[in-house]
């Protein structure tokens, strides 16, 4: 089958430099595109006829490929190549081991559920409130010094209390963070841990205290809006937000012996 890398060469990979992940992708065989500063990894899968479909990148960009390849029925690869690489962790991959990932091209097909923003397809979660302002503002706050842009964000946190207004199916809840996850998190916040498994069929919402499964939820907001980090990128959602589960909808490819 022929195959199509996508390449973020500036993911902040702490092992194996975009030349080598390059090679290694040739080596097998399979067509590779580094990406630019403006192009869009989906719209770059969207354009090539590839039978199988590659991301090598952070969380943030592996979904606009995996959702092209789901739109086509054909197998998924990911290559973590970020700075956290989450959802390479929970399906089984070594993250500090690129170039080994690339070779789930012609790999053992795995069956995966997808997550849905009403449209916008998420593979790990959407956090929805004080996490997502952080975000955001870490975002807005890119260009300075990384440590200070951080402190600054968490100053600013700590200080916003102004709860979301949620209500989830239609009940009023108070909480200033929200997080929907495909499938079940080990949870204690601020911090996310592992996925035991992708295939559970389920969506998870989590709030202090409170955790939720369904195969759908409803969220809507009193603002109509809603700071948002999909799979750990800024959004603003227009609400009600209709959370969906896809289950085993994605085809993803892993090393032979690997996931």
């Amino acid at each position: 089958m022929t195959g199509l890398l996508v390449v973020n060469p500036r993911s902040g990979s702490g092992g194996s430099s975009a030349g080598e992940l390059v090679a290694e992708a040739r080596t097998l065989g399979v067509e590779v595109h580094e990406l630019s500063e403006d192009e869009d990894p989906g719209d770059v899968a969207r354009a090539s006829r590839a039978e199988v479909l590659g991301m090598a990148g952070g969380d943030g960009s592996l979904a606009a490929v995996a959702a092209v390849a789901l739109e086509r029925d054909v197998p998924f690869v990911c290559v973590p190549f970020g700075t956290r690489n989450h959802f390479a962790r929970d399906l089984g991959l070594d993250r500090d081991d690129p170039l080994g990932a690339v070779r789930a091209f012609g790999g053992a097909e795995r069956r995966i559920d997808v997550g849905r923003a009403d449209r916008r397809l998420f593979l790990n979660n959407v956090s929805l409130g004080v996490y997502a302002w952080l975000v955001h503002r870490r975002e807005h706050h890119r260009r300075r010094r990384v440590a200070f842009a951080r402190v600054r964000a968490w100053a600013a946190v700590l200080t916003h209390r102004q709860p979301l207004g949620l209500a989830i199916d239609g009940e009023t809840v108070d909480a200033r963070i929200a997080l929907v996850a495909n499938n079940a998190y080990s949870i204690d916040f601020p911090t996310i841990g592992a996925r035991d498994r992708l295939d559970e069929g389920k969506l998870h919402l989590y709030l202090p205290g409170d955790e939720r499964s369904a195969e759908r939820f409803v969220v809507s907001a009193a603002a109509g809006r809603l700071d948002a980090a999909i799979d750990g990128e800024p959004e603003v959602l227009q609400t009600p937000i209709e959370f969906r589960i896809e289950p085993r909808a994605l085809r993803v490819l892993v090393p032979d012996g690997g996931g």
